[in-house]
């Protein structure tokens, strides 16, 4: 008799094995094993506690009695009436009167579920993975005295079957969790992304209208001023000389103008794109700072540059006029690089001098350094920056748009 009671009961444990396969979430899993647990152990509510890695939280799954412990998303450990064991301080309980009981209340303890609904006999074992207490597994009765320590081993064994696939199941939630986070993350920053990029379109936009009109109006009427000045000096009666400080000053303002203009409203970009521009952005501002620098620039690209959306490349030429700025004024080498790369669907622009490298403790870099990082994460494009004793380097790499990778 006694060898058959012991097969019905391994067959009653591997039932409850096989019915928690294929469950995917706790309550479906508590739902699943909960009749076969009590055939084995009866009880009048049943409940499963699993705690939150790397917290003091932990969140209930009933079966049985619906009570306020599976009302709340996550409680505290220490709130809990099962503490000792949720802490790691016991792995079983065994009470005859839990409402009675003074483990079961003390300051704080939410131990009103155990009153409300007359939760009397009481066994808790703890679920364990690798020496780690993950969770309590807990069954209760409303009779008091009905639990002997035969019955607290049957817990603890099942205990013991179940907490390896609660474990899995907790990593899962935990991965799934983590993942919906993270795909909640890139949404909100590419919302902002977009926003900024928008807003930088419209910045820019603005600034090329600005420009223009400096160009159409402004630069316009300074010239005519500049012939009125001129005709003035060849009067008879009007010294030349006297005329000829304020033409200068004049010749200039205009030539600060343009500058202004040409930097608002880049027109070598415009008409040639963007290698040109940047290659006679690279030679006038060596040429204005007078610095006694040589230059070399390569595009591999095959073509692509001119395949790209318009406000790309207005974005990868602001990245290249302030690293080559940053270059001529304070690297304090005599060479500068530029490489424009195509390879495998990705574009790279690299900017290198043979200077001093950076400082970024000075504002200086600093400032235009995050400037560029800034308009290159606008672009979702990868920037990195680097130096050593043969000088520094910024680089920006970024995706070829699908519509033209269909077309390179």
């Amino acid at each position: 008799m006694a060898d058959a009671t012991l097969a019905t009961l391994i067959a009653q444990y591997m039932h409850i094995s096989s019915l928690l396969a294929g469950q995917l979430d706790f309550q479906s899993a508590i739902d699943a094993v909960a009749k076969e647990i009590k055939r084995i152990v009866p009880n009048d509510h049943m409940d499963v506690c699993i705690i939150t890695p790397e917290s003091r939280f932990h969140t209930a799954y009933e079966s049985g009695l619906e009570t306020g412990w599976s009302k709340r998303p996550s409680a505290g450990i220490h709130s809990s009436p099962i503490r000792l064991i949720l802490t790691g301080e016991l792995d079983r309980m065994l009470t005859d009167d839990a409402c009675a009981d003074p483990r079961f209340h003390f300051k704080g303890s939410f131990s009103a579920p155990i009153i409300e609904h007359k939760l009397r006999g009481r066994l808790h074992a703890a679920l364990k993975v690798h020496g780690e207490t993950i969770g309590v597994l807990s069954c209760s009765s409303l009779t008091p005295k009905i639990y002997d320590e035969g019955h607290l081993e049957k817990i603890c064994f099942i205990a013991d079957m179940i907490a390896p696939y609660f474990y899995a199941l907790r990593a899962a939630e935990l991965a799934k969790q983590s993942a919906v986070e993270k795909a909640e993350a890139r949404v909100r920053e590419e919302t902002l992304r977009q926003g900024a990029w928008r807003l930088t379109e419209a910045l820019d936009s603005e600034r090329q209208r600005i420009g223009m009109e400096l160009h159409d109006q402004t630069l316009a009427d300074m010239t005519r001023f500049s012939r009125k000045l001129e005709r003035l000096g060849q009067m008879p009666n009007l010294s030349g000389e006297m005329l000829q400080p304020l033409a200068e000053s004049l010749q200039e303002s205009m030539h600060s103008l343009r500058q202004i203009i040409e930097h608002a409203r880049p027109s070598v970009l415009q008409l040639f794109g963007l290698t040109d521009a940047i290659e006679t952005h690279l030679e006038r501002s060596i040429r204005d700072s007078d610095a006694k620098m040589t230059w070399h620039l390569a595009d591999t690209t095959d073509g692509i540059l001119t395949q790209l959306p318009s406000s790309v490349t207005l974005a990868v030429f602001r990245i290249a006029q302030e690293a080559i700025n940053n270059a001529v004024r304070h690297s304090g080498g005599d060479h500068i690089e530029v490489l424009l790369d195509h390879d495998n669907g990705t574009i790279s622009l690299c900017v290198r001098d043979n200077g001093q490298g950076f400082d970024e403790t000075t504002s200086k870099h600093g400032y235009g350094l995050e400037n560029m990082r800034t308009r290159a994460q606008l672009i979702a494009a990868d920037f990195s920056k680097g130096s050593d004793d043969n000088g520094s380097h910024v680089k920006v790499t970024f995706a070829v748009p699908e519509q033209q990778r269909a077309t390179a």
